[in-house]
């Protein structure tokens, strides 16, 4: 029962992950369609600069919506802002499927971004504080998965279908995230700590570790309020200005920043442009679905790198990978832009990109997300991961809305650039990341502050 009771409750956040995942994805098949006038319901092509902005509002709305959904579960619990993310998921995703202006468009796509967002700053609290200290890592890193399989979703049904059809089918989603949660969903224990509330925060620790487990439950919960008990005896003012946080700051801001710039949101929003741009020998729309096939695969092996190796060292042997599958592709790009004859290596494009996504998928895409939400105290942790993800999405937002400049730039260079950027990444990860495999958040903090 209490398998099932935890399956079904991390099922039902791994839905919000999903539909989050589908709107990073969702403008490689549908912008195609919006520019060459296949299917627009706009009664026109749109713009190169119309497109630019469609799928540019989904992260600037995500640099918001941490603070509007950050600031709701700190006042009212994590519970009640999951389950109210999934209202403009939904209605957004309705309004996309009978859009017929577009800036309605517009509108639907940056409300996306804001519930995009504060899924992507609560979903990892959450799971971090809900998870016993042994699978954290492993429960995290399914939230990983999920945002695959939404992009996987976006890859293999958009081309095929009418927009009005994909954007309903992808309302169903939140439709589901919101009867399953409303039944199954607990709120946190760190919450009803700090709130006071005790007795219901040793109810829902039991109800979630179980029965059998009830010596350790009143370990966990002694831990989680002494730590709790800690944070509130020192004022806000002196957290922030402590070692351990700046150290917490640092190094969710500098991870988050460096997954922006291994060029993987521009992959992600435009991978059929990308195609048609390196002369791949496949349709881009199979690339497209070969690649979200390769990173939902790759998200499964993930759990088992974490658990074996830690995040240390699965983050730097993952920018190795980026590194080198980046400088590949630059190097065909530049060789086929000289006139260079590469129809015998027409596999690159494709091959470059799948081991790329694969190396991303193993570190860099769930790792600074899973440290997000061990770092920071949890007196300040709502607050600070809904800064760090500001800018992180602040960052995507830019590399998205000025992908034209890095077409003008040149893919060749472009591509150089971010491997430059993974090989940052990777000097960061050995010199400035701690390890916090199988510690418990208290552990985490005492390490930082060390």
């Amino acid at each position: 029962c209490l398998l099932t009771l935890n399956r079904v409750l991390f099922f039902a956040g791994d839905i919000l992950m999903l539909i989050s995942g589908t709107s990073f994805s969702w403008s490689s098949p549908v912008l195609p369609k919006l520019l060459n006038g296949t299917g627009t319901p706009f009664g026109r092509n749109i713009s190169t600069e119309e497109g630019t902005w469609i799928s540019s509002l989904v992260p600037l709305g995500c640099a918001v919506g941490p603070f509007i959904f950050g600031y709701m579960a700190d006042k009212v619990g994590r519970k009640p802002t999951l389950l109210f993310l999934g209202v403009p998921f939904l209605a957004a995703h309705i309004m996309l499927a009978f859009a017929r202006i577009v800036e309605v468009y517009y509108v639907a796509r940056f409300i996306i971004g804001l519930a995009a967002g504060g899924t992507f700053t609560i979903m990892p609290n959450y799971a971090g504080e809900m998870a016993d200290k042994s699978v954290r890592g492993v429960l995290g890193s399914t939230l990983s998965i999920a945002t695959c399989i939404g992009i996987l979703f976006s890859y293999t049904v958009g081309p095929y279908v009418s927009l009005m059809i994909f954007n309903l089918m992808l309302a169903v989603f939140p439709a589901m995230f919101l009867v399953l949660f409303f039944f199954v969903g607990e709120e946190c224990p760190h919450y009803y700590v700090s709130s006071g509330k005790h007795e219901l925060a040793k109810a829902a620790l039991q109800k979630i570790r179980g029965e059998s487990k009830r010596s350790e439950t009143e370990k966990e919960f002694m831990e989680i309020q002494e730590k709790i008990s800690e944070e509130e005896q020192t004022s806000v003012s002196d957290i922030v200005k402590s070692r351990g946080l700046i150290k917490a700051f640092t190094i969710s801001t500098f991870l988050l920043i460096f997954q922006q710039f291994t060029g993987i949101n521009l992959v992600y929003y435009y991978t059929q442009i990308i195609f048609q741009e390196t002369g791949s020998s496949l349709a881009p729309e199979v690339c497209s679905i070969i690649i979200g096939g390769v990173q939902l695969i790759s998200s499964f092996t993930t759990p088992f790198i974490i658990d074996r190796f830690g995040r240390k060292i699965t983050l730097v042997i993952s920018a190795v990978g980026m590194i080198v599958t980046e400088a590949i592709l630059a190097t065909y790009i530049y060789l086929n832009m000289q006139g260079v004859d590469v129809t015998s290596v027409a596999f690159i494009p494709v091959l470059t990109l799948t081991l790329f996504i694969f190396s991303y998928n193993s570190g860099f895409g769930p790792l600074p997300w899973i440290m997000l939400g061990e770092v920071f105290p949890s007196r300040v942790k709502v607050l600070a991961s809904s800064v760090v993800s500001c800018i992180s999405w602040i960052v995507a937002f830019l590399l998205t809305k000025y992908f034209q400049l890095f077409v003008s730039f040149g893919l060749a260079q472009s591509f150089w650039l971010f491997s430059g950027c993974s090989l940052a990444a990777l000097l960061f990860s050995q010199f400035f990341v701690v390890e916090t495999k199988g510690k418990s958040l208290k552990e985490i903090q005492d390490i930082l502050n060390s």
